[in-house]
This record gives C-alpha cells, structure tokens and sequence, in this order.
C-alpha cells in the first residue's frame, strides 16, 4: 500500500468517525441492519471513563486543567483482522462498540462500500438537513439593524 492510499484511508477513517460521534446510537444501529456483519470479537469491552479537557486562555495562553466529560470506548477485531476504535462523550457503552465495528468494517475491502452507502452517506444527510433546518429557523428570528441619520444639525 502506498503512503497516497495510507492517507486516503485515514482520511476516510476520521471522517467517518467524525459522522458516527455526531449521530444517534440507534440510528447508527438501524443503518447497520442490513449489512451482513462478520464474525468480530471484543478487544476491550465497551466500558465508560473520564477523561480530563484541557483549555488556554486567548488560544495560545499556558494551558490549564477545564474539567472532565465522561467518555465511553470500545475496540473490536473483525475475523479478517481489521481492528476498529470507537470512542463517544457520554455513557453509551453500545453506541462506543457499534462506532468501533463501523470503523474495522470501513477498513475492510469487502465491507466499505456497504458501510458508506448503507450507514455513513444516509446519516451524513440526516446531519446536513439538520443543519440547514436549524439554519433555517435561526435565520427567521435574524433582526436586521441599520441607522438613520437625522435631520438635525
């Protein structure tokens, strides 16, 4: 494999794991019924933890301890030997383990294209049709001020 198509996969990789964070558990669940998942097994058991965020001041001040959030991980090995990660804010141990076999299919040559069309293509435009239908009702509230000048002096 070249260093071109290395790219290209983890390009593909990150942008799926950016619409699987982004999207609901059992949506993510639906769209995978129809796919013939392969035998996998549990690396590491879907299980919940913290992790600590970490903040600047104006951007590019000396970093500081925010707080924490709550995370959830999981990592799955397909029978072929794709191994996938998945990790989510918040306690959904099941959302974690089916955006980790999301990622090890999407590396897989047999079942990408199935992942794309059936999983990631749909909630992407479920995503964007929401977007634009926030974008919608926020432009309708949109006060448009102007000045006037008065007559006086």
């Amino acid at each position: 494999m070249t260093v071109a198509d290395e790219n290209g996969k983890q390009a593909q990789r990150k942008a799926a794991m950016a619409v699987l964070a982004h999207s609901d558990a059992a949506e993510i669940a639906r769209r995978l019924e129809p796919i013939a998942v392969p035998a996998y097994e549990n690396l590491r058991e879907p299980e919940n933890g913290l992790v600590m965020l970490r903040g600047r001041i104006g951007g590019d001040g000396a970093p500081f301890n925010l707080g924490e959030a709550t995370v959830s991980r999981a990592a799955v090995r397909l029978a072929t030997g794709e191994v996938g990660f998945g990790y989510t804010l918040g306690r959904d141990r099941q959302k974690a383990q089916m955006i980790a076999l999301c990622d090890a299919l999407v590396q897989s040559n047999e079942f990408s294209g199935a992942v794309e069309a059936n999983v990631l293509t749909p909630l992407r435009a479920a995503m964007a049709s929401e977007r634009d239908r926030k974008a919608a009702e926020t432009a309708a509230t949109r006060v448009d001020f102007y000045t006037m000048v008065r007559g006086e002096g």
